[in-house]
């Protein structure tokens, strides 16, 4: 199984989306920030390296908000954990990603309309509903 750590980062009420790009893999498609990890580095670490690569911040890591197993078709299965951003250092810019776009907490039906990764869908009901709470 893969381990992959995805970054819900919250500022000012919103938090933040990306879109992949339309040459690979799940074209256009909306994520939360973050990949996989590499053999020994942990969830923490890895959302850190990702976020630094993907979007040039430093992020500091608060807690895991939610973890799933997902097989997408012809693919190995993958453990996703969802971790909270309590803070970062830097300004975000868009290095790996179609486009990132803030939206508001408050507005989670947002985040649904939204052609998400379907690893990710399930969490953004939870949030939806009330079960998982954004809070550090």
């Amino acid at each position: 199984m893969t381990t992959v750590a995805a970054g819900v980062i919250v500022r000012a009420g919103a938090v933040l989306a990306c879109q992949r790009r339309a040459d690979g893999h799940h074209p256009l498609q909306w994520e939360f920030p973050g990949g996989k990890a590499e053999p020994g580095e942990s969830i923490a670490a890895c959302l850190q390296r990702e976020l630094r690569e993907e979007l040039g911040i430093d992020a500091e890591i608060a807690r895991e908000l939610w973890f799933t197993e997902h097989t997408y078709p012809g693919r190995e299965p993958i453990g996703l954990h969802f971790l909270l951003v309590s803070a970062y250092r830097g300004v975000e810019t868009n290095r790996a990603f179609a486009q990132i776009r803030w939206l508001p907490v408050h507005a989670l039906a947002a985040l649904a309309a939204l052609d998400f990764l379907a690893g990710d869908r399930e969490f953004i009901a939870r949030l939806a509903r009330g079960e998982i709470s954004l809070t550090a």
